[in-house]
């Protein structure tokens, strides 16, 4: 088993890892673990913006106040005011490096999304800014000469010697060798899960591994249950959803149920701009109400040629599902799209596990709330990636007593078997634990999530068995926070308890081999 030494080791590469390792290598050796490519991550394929208060018109503290509002009360205050006023200084240095923002009479594009008072969305290429953000920094990380990328690279397990994080076991999906790297700290930067559901606007690789790879080595997870779901997502029977970004109903679409009814404005003064969590309920009630499997967005009443102009790529890939969508109505439903809790942190990104750290979607760092607003998810990636790697340059090192740890193999054998289980649970999390949960079907979830689980064999030596395990865990953990949370909020809403309850205005933690415990918010 090859053995290799660096300082700081990224498992990640979307924007929060790409951004840690470009600020970790200032202060030594990095590592970047990928499973796939570099460019394969959530980051990659965000098409909204970044949300920032650049303009005079705005302010830090009405970023702040947005972001609060649409956490619904489970937003912690200090990570937020980090988040508002670090995020601004991390744009401005990544345009000092040369970042290129849309631009026009020299003055910065700013979109309007849901939930946001001012426009404060930042793009770039029109609606690609995930991919223009993305392809930047790994520019600026590629340029680094102390920065090496591991691709088609799978973290197996983190290791955990005398209660410190001192490196993680990987095996290589080229070669098939396994590989330990050894560093003073780990930083998760793995990305969101939303690939356990059926209908998701996530890439493949988005399955949850880091969030199952840190509970199982004893950290602490907070908020499981608090999942996004993007109300306009394209529906075309048995094909992935495509994003339709949130960014089009900022610059005006409709949102219409299949009887041509304009339902948003009855519901909330925002109307088609409320927060998406309210965005994604009405959609699923007029679904309910109608008995239809979508409703459509509206675009006609828009200059065609700016809206051409404006969301390019959306345009081209719309036109290639055969769909103009300056004159068609698209037809959409909402679909799972981004993991609002996660790895309980610090605001340095540290975990309750010395030397590990997170950052990112993976993370639960008190920002999100019960609702992410939109386009917060990019700059949390900038502010918390530099942060952790910051405070995990200050460790010292510690080497592991031991590199003696059982290889871990990739038979092609078992990738249908896996597969075949995902698929079968992403069908159950979908029905059950979707955007409208009830208490019996929830348990009725446990109950068959825990019979996969004893299925399991006692030791897990190859990569696809160690997968099956991994999504098994994190579905059952969603599910059973999501059956204690006994209230309606943000982005978890329950049929038999349709209310906001004061009594749950805290956190879910869970850890294994824990009791789940309840952590109220801080005064």
């Amino acid at each position: 088993m090859q053995v290799l030494n660096f300082d700081t080791i990224i498992i990640g590469s979307g924007l929060a890892g790409l951004s840690a390792a470009y600020h970790a290598s200032k202060y030594g050796t990095v590592a970047i673990i990928t499973k796939s490519q570099l460019d394969t991550s959530n980051s990659y394929y965000a098409q909204g913006g970044i949300a920032g208060a650049i303009s005079a018109a705005d302010s830090p503290k009405l970023h702040f106040d947005d972001t609060m509002v649409a956490g619904r009360g489970l937003c912690e205050k200090d990570p937020v005011e980090i988040l508002v006023n670090e995020g601004k200084d991390r744009i401005l240095e990544l345009i000092e490096l040369g970042m290129q923002f849309d631009k026009q009479n020299n003055e910065f594009v700013l979109g309007l999304e849901g939930g946001h008072s001012k426009r404060r969305i930042l793009h770039a290429g029109g609606d690609a800014t995930g991919k223009a953000l993305t392809c930047f920094m790994l520019e600026q990380v590629q340029k680094q000469p102390n920065i090496t990328s591991f691709e088609y690279t799978a973290v197996t397990q983190l290791l955990i010697e005398e209660g410190e994080c001192t490196g993680a076991q990987a095996i290589d999906f080229v070669s098939g060798k396994n590989l330990v790297f050894k560093g003073k700290a780990s930083i998760l930067a793995t990305g969101g899960l939303s690939r356990i559901f059926s209908r998701t606007t996530n890439p493949h690789t988005a399955t949850g591994d880091g969030i199952a790879l840190a509970y199982e080595a004893g950290a602490q997870l907070a908020d499981m249950e608090f999942i996004q779901f993007h109300p306009s997502a394209l529906y075309l029977k048995d094909k992935d959803a495509f994003l339709i970004s949130e960014a089009v109903r900022g610059e005006g679409a409709w949102m219409l149920n299949t009887e041509g009814e304009r339902f948003m404005k009855e519901v909330h003064p925002l109307a088609e701009l409320a927060p998406r969590d309210i965005v994604a309920f009405s959609i699923y009630r007029q679904m309910q109400k109608l008995k239809t499997p979508h409703l459509y967005l509206s675009l006609k009443h828009l200059d065609a040629e700016k809206i051409k102009k404006r969301f390019s790529n959306i345009y081209k890939q719309l036109k290639e599902y055969g769909y103009d969508m300056t004159s068609d109505l698209l037809p959409i439903a909402p679909a799972a799209h981004y993991m609002v809790g996660g790895i309980k942190t610090d605001l340095d990104g540290e975990t309750n596990i010395p030397g590990l750290f997170a950052c990112g979607e993976v993370a639960s760092t008190g920002v999100m709330g019960a609702n992410r607003l939109a386009s917060n998810s990019l700059l949390e990636c900038l502010v918390f990636g530099k942060r952790a790697s910051e405070k995990a340059a200050k460790r010292s090192h510690k080497k592991p007593a031991t590199t003696d740890f059982a290889p871990f193999t990739n038979d092609p054998k078992n990738e249908q078997a896996y597969l075949e289980v995902k698929n079968e649970i992403a069908d159950l999390m979908s029905e059950n634990v979707g955007i409208v949960r009830e208490g019996k079907k929830l348990a009725e979830a446990i109950a068959q999530l825990q019979d996969l689980a004893k299925k399991l064999p006692n030791t897990i030596s190859d990569y696809n068995e160690l997968k099956i395990k991994q999504i098994t865990a994190i579905c059952l953990l969603i599910t059973q926070s999501a059956l204690l949370r006994e209230e309606s909020r943000g982005g978890h809403i329950r049929e038999d308890f349709q209310q906001e309850s004061p009594e749950f205005r805290l956190h879910i933690v869970q850890q294994k081999n824990q009791e789940p415990i309840f952590i109220p918010i801080k005064k």
